[in-house]
C-alpha cells in the first residue's frame, strides 16, 4: 500500500509536533527553575574567559583596525604576509593598552589611594567637630528653656548617627576583603580571556565567514542578507556608543581634573576620577557622580563644596549640549523615555555595568523591532511613518 504524503498536512504537524515540544521543555524549565538557573550558572562560569575574551577583542578592535588600515599601509604597503602583519596589529594593540593601564595605575591610582587615606584619617576629626557643635547647640538651647526631654532625644539620636557611621565603617572592610578576594580569583579568567583575544583577532575573519555559511546554510537568502544587515547597524550602534561614551567621559574627567587643580581644590584626582567614572551612564550619570564628590568636600569647606556643586553643573551642562552631541551624535536614536526606562531596567537587573551598557543594548533592541515592524508594513502596502498612524498628526513628536 502507497501512503501519499500531502505537503500542507505534513507542514502542519511537523509546527503540532515543535510545538508540543517546546511545551514539554518549557513546562520542565517552569518545574525544576532552581536546577536549570544552576545548570545555567555553571555553564556561564566555565565559559567566563570566553566571554572576557571577547570583551576585550570587542573593546580593543577599533585599535587594531585604525593600526591595519591608518598606520600599516603607509609605512610597509603591501609587503608581508596577511599573517605577519596581523599578529605585529595585535602585538601594537596590546602594546598600547597595558601602555595606558600602566599609565593610570602609576599616576592615578596613587593619588586617589592617598585622598582615600588622607580622607578616612580625618574622619575623626570631623566627628568630633560636628559633636563639638552639636553640643554648643544643645548648650545654647538650654538658655532659651528647651525641654529637657527634647535635648536628650537631639543628643541620643546625634550618638546613633555616629554608631551607625563606624557600623557602616566596619562594615566595609569586610566588603572590600571579599572583592579583593574575588579580584584575584578572577584574574585567572581574565589571563586565559587574553590569550583567547589574541585568537579571536587572529582568526575573526573566519569566524565571520563560517557563521555566515552557516545561516545561508539554514536559511533562504533574503532572510541572512537582512540579518547581515541588522547585525551591522547593531554593531554600528552598540560600538558606536561605547568608544564615544568612554571617550566623552575621559575629556571630562581631564577637563574636571585640570580645573580643579587650577582652583587649588583639594582631592583634585579623586573627585575627576568619580566624575569621569560616573558620567558614562547618561542622564543619571551626573548626579551619581556630583553627590558623592560634594560630600567629599563638604568636610573640606562648605564655601568649596558649594563651589564644586556649581563647577560640576556647568560642566554637565557644557557636556549634555555641546560635547556630548559632538561626540556620540544620534548613536542610539533612542528618546529620553526610552534612554530612562532602559537604565532603569537594564541598572536594576546588572547594576551599574546594566546602566552602562543598557542604552546601547536597549537601542539595538529597539532597531531590530523597528525594522521587523517596517518589513511587516512593506509586504502589507501600508505606510512606514509613525505620525501616519496618530491621531493628530500636528500633536506628534518625533
Amino acid at each position: 500500500m502507497k501512503i501519499e504524503w500531502n505537503r500542507k498536512y505534513n507542514t502542519i504537524a511537523v509546527y503540532a509536533f515543535l510545538v508540543v515540544v517546546a511545551s514539554i521543555v518549557f513546562l520542565a524549565g517552569v518545574l525544576n527553575f532552581q536546577w536549570l538557573m544552576g545548570m545555567t550558572m555553571k555553564i556561564i562560569n566555565l565559559l567566563m574567559p570566553f566571554i572576557y575574551g571577547f570583551v576585550m577583542a570587542y573593546i580593543l578592535n577599533p585599535v587594531l583596525h585604525f593600526i591595519e588600515s591608518k598606520i600599516f599601509p603607509p609605512l610597509f604597503g603591501d609587503r608581508g604576509s596577511y599573517k605577519l602583519r596581523r599578529a605585529l596589529s595585535i602585538f601594537l594593540t596590546y602594546l598600547f593598552a597595558f601602555f595606558t593601564i600602566g599609565v593610570f595605575f602609576s599616576s592615578v591610582i596613587p593619588q586617589i589611594v592617598e585622598s582615600v587615606y588622607n580622607l578616612a584619617s580625618r574622619i575623626p576629626s570631623y566627628l568630633g567637630s560636628i559633636e563639638g557643635i552639636i553640643r554648643q547647640i544643645v548648650a545654647e538651647t538650654n538658655s532659651v528653656d528647651l525641654p529637657s526631654d527634647v535635648v536628650d532625644s537631639l543628643v541620643i539620636s546625634f550618638e546613633d548617627a555616629l554608631n551607625s557611621l563606624y557600623a557602616v565603617l566596619r562594615a566595609t572592610l569586610p566588603v572590600l576583603m571579599d572583592f579583593t578576594v574575588k579580584f584575584s580569583a578572577g584574574v585567572l579568567n581574565w589571563v586565559l580571556g587574553l590569550i583567547i583575544s589574541v585568537y579571536m583577532f587572529m582568526g575573526k575573519e573566519r569566524f565571520f565567514a563560517q557563521a555566515k555559511k552557516l545561516l545561508y546554510a539554514l536559511f533562504e537568502k533574503d532572510t541572512v542578507d537582512e540579518i547581515l544587515r541588522q547585525t551591522r547597524d547593531s554593531h554600528a550602534i552598540f560600538s558606536g556608543f561605547i568608544t564615544g561614551k568612554i571617550l566623552d567621559s575621559l575629556i571630562i574627567g581631564l577637563i574636571c581634573f585640570a580645573c580643579l587643580s587650577v582652583f587649588r581644590m583639594p582631592y583634585a584626582m579623586l573627585i575627576s576620577v568619580i566624575v569621569g567614572v560616573t558620567n558614562v551612564i547618561p542622564y543619571f550619570g551626573p548626579f551619581i557622580g556630583a553627590i558623592p564628590s560634594v560630600f567629599i568636600m563638604l568636610t573640606v569647606s562648605p564655601i568649596k563644596a558649594l563651589f564644586l556643586a556649581l563647577f560640576i553643573l556647568v560642566l554637565q551642562q557644557f557636556d549634555g549640549n555641546i560635547l556630548g552631541p559632538k561626540i556620540l551624535g544620534q548613536s542610539t536614536g533612542l528618546s529620553a523615555f526610552w534612554v530612562v526606562f532602559s537604565i532603569m531596567l537594564f541598572g536594576g537587573l546588572f547594576g551599574f555595568v546594566g546602566m552602562f551598557i543598557g542604552v546601547p543594548t536597549f537601542a539595538v533592541i529597539y532597531s531590530n523591532i523597528r525594522a521587523f515592524a517596517e518589513r511587516r508594513l512593506r509586504r502589507k502596502n501600508l505606510p512606514l511613518a509613525t505620525r501616519d498612524y496618530a491621531v493628530d498628526a500636528h500633536d506628534l513628536v518625533d
